[in-house]
């Protein structure tokens, strides 16, 4: 199985960028839906919780040894409500191998109540291969699932700034 396999969902939407995030820069700036104060509320606390941290934690690979986990690391500079729905734009640094980049990342967020859920559905990227992932923001931790192509896992962590994600906090 080829290393790139092995990534979680969050390098593998940053590989996405190439495909979908161009297109969205280059619509018209449009004013967003009004929305409610409790929605308005929710989305300041996501942008807020999710401005300036790292995401640290682990991931597994179905079918592997359920002992081994493998160490993950994101680092997330901020998240921006687009105007197109539940699209955000989420400024992530990923890096995998020799690979140190920080992208864009178009994203969907659904909130299950007041929790939300980042979903990448299914994004076919040409010669990589098909991304899926969900994954869980619960106030100082995350958890989801994540897949590319027949190859997928679990990813579960915590939520720390970004100057304090090599502590154990």
């Amino acid at each position: 199985m080829p290393p790139f396999r092995t990534v979680g969902p969050i390098l593998a939407a940053a590989l996405l960028l190439a495909a979908v995030a161009a297109p969205l820069a280059a619509q018209p700036s449009a004013a967003p839906p009004a929305v409610d104060e409790a929605t308005a509320a929710l989305h300041a606390a996501f942008t807020e919780a999710m401005t300036n941290v790292k995401l640290v934690g682990v991931f597994t690979v179905d079918g592997a040894d359920e002992g081994r986990m493998q160490r993950d690391e994101y680092t997330i500079s901020s998240v921006t409500k687009s105007p197109k729905g539940d699209v955000w734009i989420v400024s992530a640094r990923m890096r995998y191998g020799d690979v140190d980049l920080t992208l864009p990342v178009p994203v969907e967020v659904k909130w299950a109540g007041t929790t939300p859920m980042i979903i990448l559905d299914k994004v076919t990227i040409p010669g990589l291969g098909t991304f899926s992932s969900r994954v869980l923001i619960d106030g100082p931790r995350y958890a989801g699932t994540w897949q590319h192509d027949a190859v997928g896992g679990h990813m579960f962590g915590k939520i720390v700034p970004a100057e304090d994600a090599g502590s154990d906090k």
